[in-house]
């Protein structure tokens, strides 16, 4: 049993919430499939374009227009699908693949194809740390599109009014002491009040040097961590116990 005074819990996804397997069997093939009737169908949303001029700095273009020109528009989709598939190759977490991944996923949730999986305790255990006062957020390199489809579309239903705040790498990346910085001070509390789960020692390592509790998220599936790590683990949110303060 893990007990925390955390006033605010700051949860990570993948491996944390949910399986990897979701995430990497489901969702990612879901956008790889789709992603090139999905730009054909939606390509002059305003959405979309925002998703393609950021994607052209992911791929270290000078700007959408300098990338795709004056190439035919079905050109212009081709060439931005193979930039999606190319980094999601490459399992970069960059912004505007993000974003775009996000449009696509959103199709797959609002029409049901797709429901988020959930491990068995975690719906119960961030009602019960809403009903405790606690502030509970959630943290992903996943975008915040993509974050509010994913906990509005789950296993135990609709978890979007038990969460009070969403960040990905716009804040700034997992790994980095200041995104951290950041996300305490919208919480507009001590770092050392907020508690962060993830299944990625980095991010654990960032976040404590930020001066947050950190609890490290050992679930199946999960990626192996070397025995030295350093950092509380629980195999299951039913193991933290919040301390009256």
């Amino acid at each position: 049993m893990f007990e925390t005074n955390a006033r605010g819990i700051l949860l990570d996804i993948e491996g944390t919430t949910s399986s990897i397997s979701f995430v990497y069997d489901v969702m990612f093939p879901y956008a790889r499939e789709n992603v090139a009737s999905f730009l054909a169908s939606s390509w002059e949303d305003e959405s979309v374009q925002g998703g393609v001029e950021a994607l052209a700095t992911d791929l270290d273009k000078d700007s959408a227009e300098s990338w795709l020109g004056a190439m035919p528009t079905s050109q212009q989709q081709s060439e931005v699908a193979q930039g999606v598939i190319s980094l999601m190759d490459a399992d970069v977490k960059a912004t505007g693949l993000k974003q775009i991944q996000g449009l696509i996923w959103k199709d797959g949730f609002t029409q049901g194809q797709m429901v988020a999986h959930l491990y068995d305790e975690v719906a119960g255990c961030i009602s019960a740390w809403n009903q405790a006062g606690i502030d509970v957020r959630i943290y992903s390199s996943g975008s915040i599109q993509a974050q509010k489809l994913f906990f509005g579309h789950t296993l135990a239903g609709d978890l979007l009014d038990k969460l009070n705040g969403h960040y990905d790498t716009t804040t700034g990346p997992k790994q980095e002491l200041t995104s951290y910085q950041k996300i305490a001070a919208d919480f507009n509390c001590l770092p050392s009040a907020i508690l962060f789960v993830s299944d990625v020692v980095a991010e654990l390592d960032a976040a404590k040097a930020a001066g947050l509790q950190t609890l490290l998220s050992l679930r199946p599936g999960n990626k192996p961590v070397e025995d030295d790590h350093g950092f509380p683990v629980v195999k299951s949110f039913s193991e933290i116990a919040i301390e009256d303060c």
